[in-house]
């Protein structure tokens, strides 16, 4: 089968005929270069129009700038164990996103769909009892 002139193949032949033509690609590059210079020409009015203070403050120096002097320093270090609890945050929200889309579409996937569903959230919930087992999440 000859290949249309002018076409650049994306997909592989058995999973479909895809492709794209060279000027679709270049509207691509094309709204890129747009996108880039509006959001140079934000950055560089806003830089040039911004609020400058006339005068220089003492308080400006210091940590905080609500009035109170600190009592104590600005860097202070957090338990592992919060790190830990952000992670668990990161990993189910980014589960909720992921399985979302799935449950939309699990009865045009059939039952491939939901075994890899089930794999996911199968592996998910094997890290989170290993961490029980573990006991790291024995202070929360």
């Amino acid at each position: 089968m000859q290949k249309p002139t002018g076409m650049i193949q994306w997909h592989s032949e058995s999973l479909g005929k895809g492709c794209f033509t060279v000027s679709q690609g270049l509207a691509l590059v094309g709204f890129l270069l747009v996108s880039c210079a509006v959001a140079g020409s934000l950055l560089l009015g806003a830089s040039i129009l911004r609020v400058r203070a006339r005068t220089s403050s003492r308080l400006k120096r210091e940590t905080y700038e609500c009035g109170e002097t600190p009592n104590a320093p600005a860097w202070v270090q957090f338990h592992a164990r919060y790190y830990v609890v952000a992670l668990f945050f990161v990993l189910f929200d980014i589960e909720a996103a992921l399985v979302l889309p799935w449950g939309v579409i699990t009865r045009e996937m059939g039952k491939g769909g939901l075994w890899a569903v089930g794999s996911f959230v199968g592996v998910l919930m094997l890290g989170w009892l290993w961490g029980i087992r573990k006991g790291t999440l024995e202070w929360v």
